[in-house]
């Protein structure tokens, strides 16, 4: 297809999908509720001067911002549509959509299911996936959540430096078989990449100048989809902001991937047996607001903390199989917010078992990381999108 019928398929079947998943097309009313005015999205096409090969060789996270709609960051972000879209369209004809979604209603798992079911309709499949509403009667919103007032901190403003590491399937099973141990003898691939990325980070604020000291205690939060955690569960095409947190710690003696990793699983693990089935019809919001309380409650111990955050999007690879109507995507990635400090982003590679990683960290702490032999005997620091693996580089470990 022509780039002027790529883009004319995908505002129409935007349109069509809309009918569906109309609480998109609304607005959100006293901060708890959506109403369902049909006043639209925004839908945005432009022009990218280059190619997109050229883009996809090395892609940068600040390129990758200006192909969405809108600045994550922005006051804008916050209000208005809950959809934005954005149509690229490269000089070689190339095409990058960029889609916005507001986390007040939906979570990722909510946009891959709308951009699973939009793409359907552009083949002519409307009805193939239908969203399902019914988690905003097992959870119910009420006007406590006002009671919740985020505390003020004080935040040393430092510059933040957000850099692409990738980890090819071949490294991930090394670096799983040395991650494992009696307590987890078998790390998924997320977790051992995560567990390495919390260690060389914690151990580059330990070295950096940015740390006058090394820190006593680390944390590390992650957000878990809880759709299939609560009781009775929920179905995979559930719409709402369905995520619980949880918190794992560690101090300064225990930086082990193994114990990394155990850490990790023991926080899932509460969740599932804790967390998550407390969540009942009558006592939902005052949990999730009691788990936002306790997360202020360490950010502002920054005074002994390093407070990291983890984002893990590999359950989402399905979306390498959509397909508009001239082929499937080359790329799907997470554009990282410019002002999110600590953060470590995983999505899944088009290869499989492949992960993809946006790590955030003050300039001091990445000019640390990225040199960390221990992270570079795994990762690759943002090849092309193109290659399959670069040639194996040698290690002095």
């Amino acid at each position: 297809a022509t780039p002027e019928k790529s883009v004319w398929i995908i505002k129409k079947s935007l349109s069509e999908t809309l009918t569906r998943f109309y609480p998109l097309a609304g607005r959100i009313k006293g901060n708890i509720s959506i109403d369902c005015n049909d006043h639209g999205v925004d839908y945005v096409e432009a022009r990218v001067n280059g190619l997109l090969s050229t883009f996809l060789s090395k892609p940068d996270a600040q390129t990758l911002r200006k192909l969405l709609p809108v600045d994550a960051e922005s006051p804008e972000a916050g209000r208005g549509p809950l959809l934005l879209v954005q149509a690229n369209v490269f000089d070689c004809g190339g095409l990058a959509i960029g889609v916005c979604m507001s986390h007040k209603l939906a979570d990722a798992a909510s946009l891959s299911t709308f951009i699973m079911a939009w793409s359907a309709t552009a083949l002519g499949f409307s009805q193939a996936l239908l969203p399902d509403f019914s988690a905003s009667f097992q959870f119910p919103p009420t006007d406590h959540a006002s009671s919740f007032q985020q505390s003020s901190v004080d935040v040393k403003r430092v510059n933040f430096v957000t850099k692409r590491f990738v980890f090819y399937a071949s490294k991930i099973a090394g670096l799983r078989t040395k991650a494992a141990s009696a307590i987890v003898d078998q790390p998924t691939h997320a977790e051992a990449v995560t567990a390495l990325i919390w260690r060389c980070a914690v151990a580059a604020a330990s070295r950096s100048s940015s740390s006058l000291q090394s820190p006593k205690l680390s944390v590390l939060s992650q957000s878990v989809d809880i759709r299939k955690r609560v009781v009775p569960p929920l179905s995979d095409d559930s719409i709402g902001n369905l995520v619980g947190y949880f918190a794992a710690h560690t101090d300064e003696t225990e930086l082990e991937l193994q114990c990394l990793v155990a850490k990790l699983r023991k926080g899932i693990k509460e969740l599932s047996n804790s967390y998550a089935k407390r969540l009942q019809k009558d006592q939902a919001l005052q949990v999730v607001c009691k788990s936002f309380k306790e997360a202020d409650e360490l950010i502002k111990r920054d005074d002994i903390i390093n407070f990291y955050v983890g984002t893990d999007l590999c359950n989402y690879k399905l979306l390498y199989g959509v397909s508009f109507g001239w082929g499937k995507p080359i790329w799907l990635s997470k554009v990282p917010a410019a002002s999110n400090n600590n953060v470590a982003s995983l999505v899944s590679t088009r290869e499989d078992g492949g992960i993809e990683a946006w790590v955030t960290l003050s300039e001091e702490d990445m000019a640390t990381f990225e040199q960390d032999q221990e992270l570079l005997a795994f990762a690759f620091m943002n090849p092309s999108v193109l290659e399959v693996e670069p040639i194996t580089r040698k290690s002095a470990l």
